[in-house]
């Protein structure tokens, strides 16, 4: 098994690899686009696979990993989840302000050789509230069918008002964006993780009344996480399509890399300072444990989301890597991931950050202290709940009109974007590893206790069979005669063959003609050894129980 394990990790690793340098073999040869469809086929055929598979992972995983826990140990446990989410969250944040603007990679000088090139995003006349207002109403959805393929999302449509001008006696048109809701064809996981995690928490409460429909769950994650293993081989494939068609498909890649090097530079210093330094640190605060082996047991997973671009597609490999390779409780892995994968974007947080302060640079715009605060709060608002998708670069374009920035040039980032997305996608993985390793050092104590109690009651359960065995012999015997010789107890004592022997014994006889008085003298004392004996026996069984198994 550690062979395939090793092996699994060996092809996913070489899969990037190969991938990065069989496409810029094959970009100086210019494909078709035809053959650009061909090549990135096997991995879109991969993510559709993936993407299947995600809200039954999501559904099963989170109900029967709270089924499992006491009510206020998965409260305790969402609580500290989110507030290690929102911490690194604000410290990545942080971390990309200080190092954009000590490192300063844009220059106003950059923008004349840029604007041949860049792009031009689509106008937004969403805000910061419209995006965190979005979020609160994917929470608790209207439908639960309809969440799982459909999420709410404001909208803003322009509207012709015609105004008088009293200088000019002229009438103006002005349009006015007004704001109404909408829906979207992606899965709303924030709403299926808030309806899913209240369904476990009920399970948990209702105990043994609702046993059979915990076991539904527990077996239906075992046979997702069956099927998942099998198309973990797939992987590699899949990896190897998507990072090939993404390379061969980036225009004037040469040109752009060379002026916005320093940009990527910086964005991706950013990242490996909160991976290699912020998390470990915040890891072994907390833990008092080396960090270091959670960097080789998710190195599987850091691949896919390298290869991937996502977090939820790299999700059934990171429950593998910390469940199997770490030893993570399934308990808290199969509540933390889910929600990790949703709403923890530490990577994109801070690529927002990097990337809204460039743009000012380039313009040649000061910011404020006030500014940068605003910043900060803003980015880590609008990356939360920003999906478990590969993201783009709306969200930004919010960030920037809540400063008053210029996003006319953010279309010139998208040619960079299919390299940082990727190692921003490997972080947040690392983010949710780190999580669940903290979120278990604290609960871990908590969760021994819920097993403990579990087992006692198990115990109280058994015991109570032993001290009232008339009870016993109700439950065992309500159809006495159809069952076999074998399967016959009394308060939990099989019944012997010289017992039941006894029984014909007297049957035959009360039938039979009376014998002599000897034989009648010596039979009542065989009877009479035999019933005491086996009373004895009885009794020597029973009556231990109450103190032998006392609880």
């Amino acid at each position: 098994m550690t062979n395939r394990k090793d092996l699994l990790l060996v092809l996913t690793i070489e899969s990037v690899v190969i991938g990065v340098v069989l496409g810029f073999v094959i970009r100086p040869f210019e494909p078709s686009n035809d053959v650009i469809s061909l090549i990135g086929f096997p991995g879109e055929i991969f993510m559709q696979i993936v993407e299947m598979m995600i809200l039954p992972l999501i559904i099963s995983s989170v109900v029967s990993a709270l089924a499992q826990v006491r009510a206020r140990d998965a409260q305790k446990m969402g609580s500290i989840t989110v507030l290690y989410y929102l911490t690194t969250t604000l410290l990545s944040t942080f971390t990309g302000i200080v190092l954009v603007s000590s490192i300063h990679p844009g220059s106003p000088e950059l923008i004349d050789l840029l604007k041949k090139d860049s792009g031009v995003l689509e106008d937004t006349a969403l805000s910061t509230l419209d995006t965190f207002l979005d979020q609160l109403r994917n929470m608790f959805p209207e439908n639960i069918v309809q969440a799982t393929f459909q999420q709410v999302q404001t909208y803003y449509t322009p509207h012709k008002s015609f105004t008088r001008n009293a200088t000019t006696n002229a009438t103006d048109v002005v349009d006015i964006y007004k704001p109404h809701l909408t829906y979207t064809y992606e899965m709303n996981v924030l709403g299926l993780i808030v309806f899913c995690s209240g369904f476990g928490m009920i399970l948990s409460i209702l105990g043994d009344q609702a046993r059979l429909m915990t076991n539904f769950f527990i077996v239906l994650d075992a046979i997702i996480m069956k099927w998942i293993s099998a198309l973990m081989w797939c992987y590699p494939v899949g990896i190897l399509s998507l990072v090939v068609k993404n390379i061969v498909d980036i225009d004037n890649l040469s040109e752009t890399a060379q002026v916005l090097a320093m940009y990527v530079i910086t964005v991706i210093c950013g990242l490996m300072i909160h991976s290699l330094l912020t998390l470990p640190l915040l890891y072994a605060v907390v833990t008092r444990k080396s960090p270091f082996s959670f960097i080789t047991g998710m190195l599987q997973a850091l691949a896919t989301a390298f290869g991937t671009a996502s977090s939820g597609a790299t999700l059934p490999v990171t429950f593998r890597c910390l469940e199997e390779n770490l030893k993570i409780d399934r308990r808290v892995t199969r509540f933390v991931l889910p929600l990790g994968a949703t709403i923890t974007m530490d990577g994109t947080a801070l690529y927002e950050a990097v990337a809204v302060i460039f743009i000012a640079q380039l313009h040649n715009i000061p910011l404020s202290a006030l500014d940068l605060l605003t910043i900060s709060i803003t980015t880590t608002v609008a990356s939360i709940g920003s999906g478990a998708v590969p993201a783009g670069l709306d969200t930004i374009v919010i960030v920037l009109k809540t400063v008053g920035l210029p996003y006319t040039d953010l279309g010139l980032l998208l040619t960079v974007d299919w390299l940082l997305d990727r190692i921003r996608t490997s972080v947040n993985v690392m983010g949710d590893g780190y999580g669940a390793g903290i979120i278990n050092h604290l609960t871990y104590n908590s969760l021994l206790e819920a097993d403990e109690d579990e087992v006692l009651r198990q115990i109280r359960s058994d015991i109570e069979m032993l001290n009232n065995p008339n009870v016993a012999m109700t439950s065992h015997f309500d159809e006495p005669r159809k069952m076999s010789k074998a399967n016959s107890y009394i308060g939990g004592v099989s019944m012997t063959q010289d017992t039941q022997t006894d029984h014909d014994i007297e049957a035959q006889t009360s039938k039979a003609e009376p014998r002599t008085q000897h034989s009648s003298r010596n039979h009542s004392r065989t009877n009479s050894r035999r019933e005491k004996g086996g009373a004895e026996e009885n009794k020597n069984l029973l009556a231990p129980a109450s103190t032998t198994f006392t609880v």
